[in-house]
């Protein structure tokens, strides 16, 4: 009987794990005016590999010379979790290895991978820009290379994973507005302008783009405070400014609504 209901079922052709590997980089188109002194400019970009023509075990490889997420197959052999395979395939794929990945999605549509009905979890990764400085195509990875949003537009996509990137970039966009993840972009002791221009890669909303609304509103947010000295005096900085600016930090308060 356990047979005969078994054999009702269809079984997936595959399991996999992809990773969206999110990162802010700084970017200063021209150099600095003698009497400009701001922050610099701050761009929000993906990691992607371009997939080899010849997959390890020396076969041709599917959707070759594609870009796409890194990922992979989850090993059965070793009873891995979704989880574990995408830790695994990041380092595998590109050298990058203990980030925190989150789990956002599962796509299982029909013909989402020309091998067969193959399910993927998706994950993200928020991951500061020197962690990534010595990434390094490997495995089924011909290159490595990190993509501006408006560059993706341009590349040619492997499998779903245009939908999967445009889910992860929502979801990022809404995780910046709601949480405080903004402080994996930002070092430990940073400016309101500074914290304005990582808000900005992903948000052009009218409270973080206008200066004085977003001054006005930042220092009376319950997750910042003021930095001071080992004397009790406010700690200040002119990295961006030729007056002094106050030095902020983030602090153990649990977002519960929208910030901003």
């Amino acid at each position: 009987m356990m047979v005969e209901e078994k054999s009702k079922y269809i079984t997936p052709d595959g399991y996999t794990s992809d990773i969206a590997v999110f990162t802010i980089v700084s970017e200063n188109a021209e150099p600095r005016e003698q009497r400009k002194k701001e922050p610099p400019q701050k761009r929000l970009k993906l990691l992607l590999i371009k997939r080899a023509k010849m997959n390890a075990e020396g076969k041709p490889n599917i959707e070759a010379d594609k870009w796409a997420l890194p990922g992979g197959f989850v090993d059965a052999e070793k009873r891995e979790t979704a989880l574990q395979a995408a830790t695994r395939e990041l380092k595998e794929e590109t050298g990058v290895e203990n980030v925190f990945l989150k789990h956002f999605g599962t796509y299982d549509a029909w013909g989402r991978d020309p091998r067969g009905w193959i399910i993927s979890n998706a994950h993200y990764a928020i991951v500061p820009e020197f962690q990534l400085e010595k990434r390094e195509a490997a495995d089924d990875a011909a290159e490595v290379g990190l993509f501006s949003l408006d560059e993706i537009g341009e590349l040619a996509l492997a499998f779903d994973h245009e939908q999967i990137i445009a889910d992860a970039v929502s979801l990022i966009e809404w995780d910046m507005l709601h949480s405080t993840i903004a402080k994996n972009f930002l070092p430990n002791e940073f400016t309101l302008s500074e914290l304005q221009r990582v808000l900005m890669t992903v948000s052009n909303h009218s409270r973080i783009t206008n200066t004085s609304v977003f001054f006005g509103k930042a220092p009376k947010l319950p997750f910042l405070e003021k930095v001071v000295d080992q004397h009790g005096n406010l700690k200040k900085t002119e990295r961006n400014s030729f007056r002094p600016s106050q030095l902020y930090q983030f602090n153990d308060y649990v977002v519960f609504s929208t910030i901003w």
